[in-house]
């Protein structure tokens, strides 16, 4: 009988991770659970991890660095298995950010990605990747969270966000997440990193109907492009086609209140959230 090395599969981030794990706790002469006990978890977590069907959290993953002493290891491979899960065309985006000059971003029915709350993410994954498991998508929920470091970096880039009257009337989550996802723009906007506008209903058509923009401006002054609709998305570098998607993006930007009455526009549709929470 020909025997079977787990080994031989395709290694992954995730199931590396889950290997390296194995060995050490082995290495070190514990049980699963008396791994569990040390770190403090439930040791059918521990398992899950293992085979790879679950990957750590923030927490555990950096105590399990603490304990086997792996400088890490463990957390660094979590991100990496993140990524991964990340559509190959939308890698090229999220490697450019954290180094990105300016970030402009179009939404033609969501709040852009980088401004979502967690609770906005988890009601939008929810229902538009049905089929995956609770775990799958806080995966994809803690994947977006962490893009959103880059807010926090020293050398944090100028964010300019448009997004369609659409994105603030769309009750995404339901009212109590929108409240909060509403007071969070507002928060965001405060930033002089951050500038945010609203393209009104009375506008009528524009060129970005139907899809999300992203522009993404790097320090050596090359521009980089990302276009997405419905389950599917591309990155663009040609200069012919990214002049093209910044004039759209102008005309768009052209069309949209200015700050100050985007975000009166917000503050409106808020009060209205808000209004409907106390009836």
């Amino acid at each position: 009988m020909e025997l079977h090395n787990e080994d031989d599969d395709k290694a992954t981030p995730r199931t590396v991770l889950g290997r390296r794990l194995r060995r050490l706790r082995e290495s070190a002469g514990l049980s699963q659970r008396a791994l569990a006990d040390k770190v403090g978890y439930p040791h059918t977590y521990i398992s899950r991890v293992e085979r790879g069907e679950q990957l750590p959290s923030d927490t555990l993953a950096e105590d399990l660095d603490t304990h086997f002493a792996t400088d890490g290891l463990f957390a660094e491979l979590r991100t990496m298995a993140q990524d991964s899960s990340i559509p190959g065309y939308g890698r090229v985006i999220l490697e450019s950010e954290a180094t990105a000059a300016r970030i402009q971003v179009f939404g033609s029915s969501l709040i852009p990605g980088l401004l979502q709350t967690e609770d906005y993410m988890q009601a939008l994954f929810h229902e538009s990747i049905p089929g995956e498991t609770e775990e799958q998508t806080g995966e994809r929920v803690a994947t977006r969270m962490r893009r959103k470091r880059v807010f926090d970096q020293e050398a944090r880039p100028l964010y300019w966000a448009i997004m369609d009257e659409a994105a603030l009337k769309r009750p995404i989550g339901g009212r109590e997440c929108m409240t909060e996802q509403l007071h969070a723009l507002l928060k965001a906007a405060e930033s002089r990193h951050v500038q945010i506008q609203v393209l009104p209903f009375a506008q009528g058509e524009h060129p970005l109907l139907g899809g999300s923009l992203s522009l993404l401006t790097l320090r050596n002054g090359a521009t980089i492009g990302y276009v997405e609709s419905f389950a599917s998305g591309g990155s663009v570098e040609s200069p012919r086609k990214i002049l093209e998607l910044t004039q759209r993006f102008d005309i768009a930007r052209s069309k949209a209140l200015p700050e100050s009455e985007s975000l009166d526009m917000v503050r409106t549709y808020l009060k209205g959230y808000e209004d409907e929470d106390d009836s």
